[in-house]
């Protein structure tokens, strides 16, 4: 992700990056094989059209693999339950289970953006991390539909198979989950991540065009491991834990697939790709 300050070196930088590897592996097992692709899920209207590499293993590959139903994710009643599910609905407000100083800082950056607290008041702390972060990445450009949805809208056209590692419902039971974090911890390390946003969405769309690993890990997990283990665990590990079996299976078949997940989840030491070439399977960029 990226916000340069110059449309014009946006333009440029984004150009130059056509050249240059990408988020995308090739995975072996014996003649069997299958794609890894790292996505983001909201982008600038200048990340298009996306590295190379993506249309490559996209065309390689019989099946594309999301992280979850795309198809569902983005359907109306589901949306609805998922609301339903993040918010109070006992007359609950966030103000009564955060902190005063919280509630303050909350109240600083709502005015800043201009949006009403009465907008926000009966989301629970990770619906309201996810809203607060939504619409900061909004403010800064990220109106565009994401790698992700991008492949999605494609395979469906296309008329391509589409498969999933986890259920909706997985996702909804996982943000559910993040609410019996400390509910000061959640927003105040939301509010922390809005203030070096530009920075951090400028580094992050570079490592990720990149394909540097090493480099996202450091600006978004390294921190994030170390300040909130429970979070990072949930969120991260135990996720990729339960996909490797099934990413296993795949390599099991002559079928090619192309999976394509939160680029976090091939960084660090805790990643995919680091269980994968744990395993002796053969990982290489594409």
């Amino acid at each position: 992700m990226n916000l340069l300050k110059k449309f014009g070196l946006t333009l440029l930088a984004a150009a130059t990056f056509q050249t240059q590897a990408a988020s995308v592996w090739k995975v072996t097992s014996g003649t069997n094989t299958l794609y890894i692709g790292g996505t983001i899920h909201l982008l600038t209207a200048q990340d298009y059209p996306l590295p190379k590499a993506y249309e490559k293993a996209y065309q390689a590959a019989d099946k594309v693999i999301f992280e979850t139903n795309m198809e569902t994710l983005s359907n109306p009643a589901f949306k609805r339950q998922m609301q339903a599910e993040l918010s109070y609905s006992d007359g609950t407000t966030i103000d009564q289970v955060i902190s005063a100083e919280t509630y303050q800082s909350l109240k600083i950056y709502l005015n800043a953006r201009q949006i009403p607290f009465t907008a926000i008041q009966n989301l629970k702390p990770s619906a309201l991390a996810i809203s607060l972060s939504m619409i900061e990445l909004k403010h800064l450009g990220f109106t565009s539909e994401g790698v992700d949805q991008f492949y999605a809208q494609k395979a469906q056209q296309d008329q391509k198979p589409k498969g999933w590692l986890e259920e909706p419902e997985a996702q909804v039971e996982m943000l559910s989950n993040l609410n019996d974090q400390d509910s000061n911890d959640v927003i105040n390390y939301t509010l922390s991540d809005i203030k070096d946003m530009p920075k951090t969405m400028n580094d992050l769309r570079e490592s990720w065009r990149k394909g540097d690993m090493e480099t996202m890990a450091d600006i978004e997990l390294t921190d994030f491991r170390q300040d909130y283990p429970e979070v990072y665990q949930s969120l991260l590990v135990d996720r990729n834990n339960l996909w490797i079996p099934q990413i296993e299976n795949m390599l099991k078949n002559d079928e090619v697939e192309f999976i394509m997940v939160g680029a976090m989840h091939l960084a660090g030491p805790d990643s995919l790709l680091a269980k994968l070439k744990a395993s002796g399977y053969q990982v290489s960029k594409l």
